[in-house]
């Protein structure tokens, strides 16, 4: 049985790596991916372009505008004069936020009254206006506990401090950088990409090349077959997951804060679940044109409800169970709770449990359909 599973894997690793184009795929387009999607996707809002139209022209106003610009996040490009400017800004898209600090302003701050100030912003993107409106949010709360403080110590009670004080701190991601969660997810993705995708025309293309019909006359069983097509994908998946995970250190500065060990072995599992999908899908299709396009039916589902743009917390109840049949929904979990957690099989067992059913029951099913005979 070893020397029959031994030529397979020959077969395999020679059919798989002789052609420098399959080469480049296997190897070099799941960095490359990683690397420019972990460039371009990111909920990080800095540089926000921003008018300013203060009708006020006080010290207090030009101070509050450059509390604005001092932390990085707005980045002043005009100031206009009159609100019927602002509108056109925004039109246009040419700004994300306008700054409208209205006449007097200063006044009434030291008038010991509540001052307005208005942030318009562009709301088209829902998701990047709450992060700026947010970010504004804590600008202006910044600027007038300062204010507040200033005022009492003017007025001798420099002993008074702050009634309430607030204290934020975010475990695992410190300083709530995008990249963190971004990258890790992202080399689940180019996994499952992978091996559902170059597994899944491993047998149609020896339908369509005829070597299939050599490998029937041999004595080789199907479980045999099996292990003789996954295990190169497998190894080959742990190559490029290697050389990802090494970009994604010196590049991103992502470090693997958990067991290195367990989270291989974990992988393995994950391959192994998406390589019975794979093998489903090449059993049943006819052509590697078939093959590609289930496997594209496939892969669009299982990253829109894989937990990695959208909560699975947030779907509705009946997606919600849909997911558990989602192997990228439970590796990801395991993967953010190894790389950025620190946690281990006490907390990822019930992940682990069900990475592993789903792994097994979908090469069990793979091994019941695969028929060693020509259709």
């Amino acid at each position: 049985m070893i020397q029959r599973i031994k030529q397979m894997l020959i077969k395999e690793f020679l059919q798989m790596l002789r052609d420098r184009r399959m080469r480049g795929i296997v190897f070099g387009m799941p960095v490359i991916q990683l690397v420019v999607m972990s460039f371009a996707l990111t909920t990080d809002v800095m540089n926000i372009r921003t008018a300013v139209l203060d009708m006020d022209k006080t010290p207090s106003s030009r101070e509050l505008i450059t509390e604005f610009t001092g932390g990085g996040y707005f980045k002043i490009i005009e100031t206009i004069q009159s609100q019927a400017d602002i509108k056109a800004l925004l039109d246009h898209a040419d700004v994300r936020a306008v700054i409208h600090i209205p006449s007097g302003f200063e006044a009434t701050l030291k008038g010991g009254s509540t001052a307005s100030v208005q942030v318009l912003t562009d709301g088209t993107d829902s998701n990047s206006t709450a992060i700026v409106q947010g970010y504004a949010g804590q600008i202006v709360q910044g600027y007038a506990n300062r204010k507040l403080m200033q005022q009492i110590q003017q007025s001798g009670l420099s002993d008074m401090k702050t009634p309430v004080e607030t204290v934020e701190r975010a475990f695992f991601n410190e300083n709530q950088e995008s990249r963190f969660y971004f990258v890790p997810s992202l080399i689940a993705v180019m996994l499952f990409i992978f091996s559902l995708l170059l597994t899944s025309i491993s047998i149609v293309r020896e339908k369509e090349i005829g070597t299939i019909e050599q490998v029937m006359v041999t004595p080789i069983r199907k479980f045999e077959f099996i292990l003789g097509k996954t295990i190169p994908f497998m190894i080959t998946g742990y190559i490029s997951m290697t050389i990802m995970l090494v970009v994604a250190f010196f590049v991103f500065d992502i470090v693997v804060k958990g067991n290195i060990f367990l989270f291989y072995f974990l992988s393995g599992l994950y391959l192994f679940g998406n390589m019975g999908i794979a093998l489903i899908i090449s059993a049943s299709a006819s052509t590697q044109q078939q093959a590609m396009l289930t496997s594209f039916l496939f892969l669009m589902p299982c990253v829109m409800l894989s937990g990695f743009m959208f909560p699975i917390k947030n779907m509705p109840d009946i997606v919600q169970y849909a997911t558990w049949l989602n192997p990228m929904r439970w590796f990801l979990e395991i993967l953010r709770g190894i790389v950025m957690k620190d946690v281990g099989i006490k907390v990822l067992w019930p992940a682990i449990a069900a990475q592993a059913t789903l792994a097994v029951a979908f090469i069990s099913i793979a091994w019941v359909r695969f028929s060693k005979t020509l259709s």
